[in-house]
């Protein structure tokens, strides 16, 4: 009897699964409504130690001396008084924090950040020294000169943030607080093969630039060569004339979205009252310049170049003609 009635028990449930499955098709199993509180707990509590896990990840890759700097920075940004800094110029002043050392009085005091660029005998040299006589710049000098500096866009951008960290030492460094901080670049040191990449870099860093050329390239050349009092090759005089002059001017082409000021080399042994709208450009007070940088060649080029008689034919008449008669006197 027991076991009919088991059995019959059994059977009816078949029968309601039957109906069900012979109706519905599918199975449906509906889950609870509301996931229990421990379960939250569980997914609540791993969220907590990813996110932990996460930020100390970042917090290595980054290096206690560069999230300390970071920190720094934002602390000091944030206690300077920039009211009175236009709002066009905002993006050109910077209050660095270098690692090396502290800025003490003169954490306030905002620095522009600048880069020369240049061509080789092209009195960068002697400009370079009239910058780093104001007690307020400091220039650091070719610092693209070395090869490993300058062996790709990563080795370009650290060495670059150094100089502008102030964390850069040379001889330029100033007792005095530094409110312009830069270096000399030289177009064949890296910067035309890297170029995009240095302009963003530029204007997401806000660097002015300051291009330094020479108006004769006869002169350039023939200063370059000087060492031997040089024989020029009057066949292929005009075609490398011609190709250091695109050379100059494609450079400016792709550099010219920079905040820039251009000068000549010319100009400024001319108008040395030129030298107080570099300094306005970089927004120190003005102040004579002085430099101790001896100029070597003063002689004409009549005097400097063996073959000057087949120089001259070779151009006159043509458009480079006034690099033969452009002279200056210091």
């Amino acid at each position: 009897m027991w076991g009919a009635r088991g059995e019959e028990k059994a059977g009816g449930a078949c029968e309601e699964w039957s109906y069900q499955l012979g109706n519905k098709d599918t199975l449906s199993l509906k889950a609870p409504k509301k996931s229990p509180l421990a379960l939250r707990m569980v997914v609540l509590t791993m969220t907590m130690i990813c996110g932990v896990f996460i930020c100390s990840m970042c917090m290595k890759q980054l290096g206690s001396d560069s999230w300390s700097r970071i920190v720094k920075i934002q602390v000091a940004e944030q206690s300077c008084n920039k009211s009175l800094v236009p709002p066009s110029e905002v993006q050109f002043v910077h209050y660095p924090q270098p690692l090396n050392y502290s800025r003490k009085e003169c954490t306030c005091t905002p620095v522009r950040f600048f880069a020369i660029i240049s061509s080789q005998r092209s009195g960068s040299g002697w400009f370079e020294t009239l910058l780093n006589s104001h007690i307020n710049v400091s220039s650091n000098g070719e610092i693209f000169s070395k090869k490993e500096r300058r062996s790709n866009i990563s080795s370009i951008i650290k060495t670059m943030d150094m100089v502008y960290n102030l964390d850069w030492n040379s001889s330029a460094s100033k007792n005095e607080c530094t409110a312009a901080a830069g270096f000399k670049w030289m177009l064949n040191q890296g910067l035309v093969a890297n170029h995009a990449a240095v302009v963003d870099y530029f204007n997401q860093r806000g660097v002015s630039v300051i291009f330094l050329f020479r108006r004769n390239l006869l002169r350039q050349m023939a200063n370059i060569l000087a060492k031997y009092k040089p024989r020029l090759n009057t066949t292929t005089l005009m075609w490398s004339l011609k190709q250091a002059d695109d050379y100059t001017r494609k450079a400016l082409e792709n550099l010219k979205s920079v905040r820039h000021i251009t000068l000549y080399y010319e100009d400024l042994i001319q108008n040395r009252t030129m030298l107080g709208e570099v300094l306005d450009f970089l927004k120190v007070p003005v102040r004579k310049l002085v430099s101790r940088h001896v100029k070597i060649h003063t002689k004409p080029l009549s005097d400097q170049i063996e073959n000057w008689d087949e120089v001259y034919n070779a151009l006159n008449g043509t458009k480079f003609e006034s690099f033969l008669n452009a002279d200056y006197r210091t």
